[in-house]
């Protein structure tokens, strides 16, 4: 067994953490830490899982990770997994990072989405970005994956294909995406207080969300060129799910079938994503608990446009799962192994 421990074990993320690892069984779960809760039991922060997970949460030590792990998910806030990623890394131990901290490639741009300097700098270029269907070798080699977020998770599999074989014509790219409120985290605010967000559909950062330069960086790096587009998330009053509708036109003239035809070809021997055949439309619950991405594909006759909409779990494919899926391969199992979870419904 392999023994894997997380870093900040309290939130969302962590709990999802927990309950795919429980399933899985090739590794051992170690370590957990908590600044909030040392000293507690696991039941007590997440009583589902009462009578089922009683390890007690440490406060975060070095010397305690290197004793008891060999693979580490650090789901930590952003800002503050760069104070720690570093020190597992350089004691040899494996880790998987969930926060936004190693995503980009460029401190700069880190500094300016983000409103911190980035203090190891140097890790930017090591890490891996770990979206298996794209980077999946080089994921295998690495001993640092850089977890992606929730949304570029959603958009970058939906535009993947295209943005390849140099296909988008990038001024008309416009994604509206919509999201459950776990996506922002466990800790309360007015914001996400039931009164406020129940029985309400709001849109927040418009053109300015933080992980905007990270899809942006990713399709560039797909289509070989520095891109722009414009990002609209909203919030809406469910627990779990994202749904990115993506509208563009091709550079060149195409019609439906060619673009089923391309999906197909890109995703063969990915056992995550799944394209929907018509007359079925993707829905947020065709993923809900499951490491899935569901895509559905529209050509928009009267426009030219073409309609692409990617629905993912946030905390399973969009985080936890996902991390999973990149632990596997960094590990030398099957990509699969543990993730094979049928979506929930209803």
């Amino acid at each position: 067994m392999v023994r894997v421990g997380i870093i900040g074990v309290t939130g969302y993320t962590g709990s999802e953490l927990l309950r795919i690892i429980h399933a899985h069984d090739q590794v051992e779960l170690t370590y957990v830490t908590s600044h909030s809760f040392t000293g507690r039991n696991l039941s007590d922060i997440h009583p589902q899982y009462s009578g089922l997970m009683e390890m007690v949460c440490h406060p975060f030590s070095v010397e305690e990770a290197i004793e008891k792990t060999d693979l580490v998910f650090c789901a930590l806030p952003h800002g503050e997994a760069m104070h720690t990623v570093p020190l597992l890394t350089r004691a040899g131990i494996k880790v998987v990072d969930l926060s936004a901290d190693f995503r980009l490639k460029d401190k700069v741009l880190y500094q300016e989405w983000y409103g911190k300097e980035h203090i190891a700098p140097d890790y930017l270029g090591k890490a891996v970005y770990g979206l298996p269907e794209l980077y999946r070798e080089k994921i295998k080699e690495t001993t640092l994956v850089a977890n992606p977020g929730c949304y570029p998770t959603s958009v970058l599999l939906a535009l993947a294909p295209l943005a390849h074989k140099g296909m988008i014509c990038w001024e008309t790219l416009v994604v509206d995406a919509k999201s459950g409120t776990s996506g922002a985290g466990r800790n309360p605010s007015q914001f996400l207080h039931y009164p406020e967000c129940t029985e309400n559909f709001r849109p927040y950062r418009v053109a300015a969300h933080q992980h905007t330069p990270e899809m942006e960086q990713e399709l560039g790096r797909l289509a070989g060129e520095e891109i722009t587009f414009t990002f609209v998330p909203h919030l809406v009053p469910m627990i779990r799910g994202i749904l990115s509708t993506v509208y563009l036109k091709s550079v060149v003239s195409m019609e439906e079938d060619e673009l089923w035809s391309i999906y197909d070809k890109f995703y063969a021997n990915d056992p995550f994503v799944r394209l929907l055949v018509p007359p079925l439309m993707v829905e947020t619950k065709y993923v809900y608990g499951s490491n899935y991405c569901a895509l559905s594909l529209k050509k928009d006759s009267r426009t030219g446009r073409f309609i692409i909409i990617s629905v993912i779990d946030n905390l399973v494919k969009g985080a936890a799962g996902q991390a999973v899926q990149n632990m596997n391969l960094m590990l030398g199992f099957e990509e699969t192994t543990g993730l094979e979870m049928l979506p929930l419904r209803p």
